[in-house]
């Protein structure tokens, strides 16, 4: 893999909103890409948001960051996306507002003029607009795919995912996630083989929650990372947006696998911090960033 490829991050940004009535930017591929920036990988995130006042917040936040905006779309006829939050026993559950601003992103800045990793969940690809953007995306040879599966029921169809994840370079999702996608035989190790195999897979990453990650290589080595001691939990959303930005920043650094792994745990367990899943605080990343 050449050195220092850039990310092109496609999907959902949105509004997490909160019972207390907190709002926090959020979107899986929107906390990916900013985590990215703080890291320095300069995203390119290709998203849209309505010509509202959310969608305008967005927009500022984002050049506040310094991330490129180029290729986020403002939609005059759909609002910027919303997600409900609701926290049970700590746990997020989520009530996605249909028809936003990021189903319907156009073909217009699929242009993408660089060699790099292209990074996607299952969230945007729901409604036909933004799916017919992403596969015309996705054609261009020079860029390698990283799904982050991220399923949202109702928001999903099996046949669909099957053809997403036979372009993928790069998967990752949680162990429920390979149990519906996969199967579940009883043995992660054996599960974890047969899904790689599958679709042909260079990685295959499992997140097992506050248990730490797996991940398979091509030759058939699995590498494991457990949390160390969990600090304060204030939620845990975001928490794997913040592993896979920090797996793909190893990526694109040529990071050994298990200092991903490490690394990414460790930044994951960090965020359950926050409330939410960024932060302005470029404070945050220094010893990440290290």
């Amino acid at each position: 893999m050449k050195s220092r490829l850039r990310p092109v991050i496609f999907g959902e940004v949105l509004f997490d909103c909160f019972p207390n009535g907190e709002q926090v930017l959020g979107g899986a591929p929107f906390n990916v890409a900013w985590h990215l920036q703080a890291f320095g990988d300069q995203p390119l995130l290709i998203s849209s948001v309505g010509d509202d006042t959310s969608g305008h917040k967005i927009i500022d936040a984002m050049q506040a960051w310094g991330m490129d905006t180029t290729s986020l779309q403002i939609d005059p006829l759909h609002q910027t996306g919303r997600v409900a939050i609701e926290l049970i026993d700590n746990e997020p559950h989520y009530t996605i507002t249909p028809d936003c601003a990021y189903d319907f992103i156009e073909t217009a800045t699929t242009q993408v003029d660089t060699d790099g990793i292209l990074y996607h969940g299952s969230l945007a690809l729901r409604n036909l607009t933004s799916r017919k953007a992403f596969e015309k995306l996705a054609a261009n040879p020079e860029l390698s795919i990283f799904m982050d599966v991220n399923l949202r029921a109702p928001w999903y169809q099996r046949d669909e995912l099957t053809h997403w994840l036979s372009q993928a370079r790069w998967v990752k999702l949680n162990q429920h996630e390979l149990k519906i996608l996969g199967g579940s035989s009883g043995d992660i190790s054996l599960d974890m083989a047969r899904f790689q195999e599958t679709y042909n897979l260079d990685l295959l990453i499992i997140t097992h929650g506050d248990a730490g990650a797996s991940a398979r290589t091509l030759s058939g080595e699995i590498h494991s990372v457990t949390p160390a001691a969990q600090q304060q939990v204030v939620d845990t959303v975001g928490a794997g947006d913040a592993f896979t930005a920090v797996f793909l920043h190893g990526l694109i650094s040529n990071w050994p696998i298990p200092k991903i792994l490490d690394s990414a745990q460790q930044f994951a367990s960090a965020v359950v911090g926050l409330r939410g899943a960024t932060t302005h605080d470029p404070g945050f990343y220094n010893a990440f960033k290290q």
